[in-house]
């Protein structure tokens, strides 16, 4: 088995590049996990407590749950990933029955920032992309996909996704084996490197007949 780290800031381009490379390959043998769906459940507290939480620090995301699911997958054990609502800011009643698999995406803007976590990734990538450009897609994504308005984005954006970014996010890149940018033309040759490396995995794991 190969698990990938896919870090990089809010709007940076991260599914993207993991669509993008899931047509390089088959994607049969590919399972993506989105850092997204391991928010902390914060059910318990008010709605308009939840809606004042930092998304975008380290404290928000259970990391302990998330080792503990790559460590099974790994042990090729099935998984149950929590959904998280970002309508509701708490984890639905839902989940994501999660089978091992040749090759494992663990994709978020955090996911190279926990020790334990990064120790288990075979390979870690850094998706970069200046700060306009990240805005600009955070804008649509929250306003069509997460129902909120722009002065809420706006807000949220220059109190914490900023600062969190340059705090807690930007510097992970450090720990990265490939930095793909925010070029097209660089980054179809970084995704194409990329694709080969995965796919020599998969074809060896195929000839071996094992998916250790």
């Amino acid at each position: 088995m190969l698990i990938i780290g896919i870090a990089g800031g809010t709007g940076s381009g991260k599914t993207t590049v993991v669509q993008k490379l899931l047509k390089r390959l088959n994607s049969e043998n590919v399972t993506v996990i989105s850092q997204d769906n391991y928010y902390l459940d914060n059910s318990e507290m008010p709605y308009e407590e939840r809606v004042k939480i930092n998304f975008d620090h380290p404290r928000s995301i259970d990391f302990d749950l998330m080792v503990e699911h790559m460590l099974q997958l790994r042990n090729g054990e099935t998984i149950h990933q929590p959904v998280y609502s970002f309508i509701t800011h708490s984890r639905s009643n839902e989940e994501i029955r999660t089978p091992p698999n040749d090759v494992i995406i663990v994709e978020g803007i955090l996911v190279l920032r926990h020790v334990e976590l990064r120790k288990l990734f075979d390979l870690k990538i850094y998706v970069h992309a200046d700060s306009d450009e990240r805005l600009i897609r955070r804008i649509r994504r929250d306003i069509q996909e997460r129902g909120r308005d722009l002065d809420e984005v706006i807000e949220r954006y220059q109190k914490t996704l900023k600062p969190m970014h340059e705090q807690f996010i930007e510097p992970t890149k450090n720990y990265a084996d490939i930095i793909i940018p925010n070029d097209r033309m660089k980054n179809d040759a970084a995704i194409s490197v990329l694709a080969t490396v995965v796919q020599n995995k998969i074809n060896k794991n195929f000839v071996d007949g094992t998916r250790a």
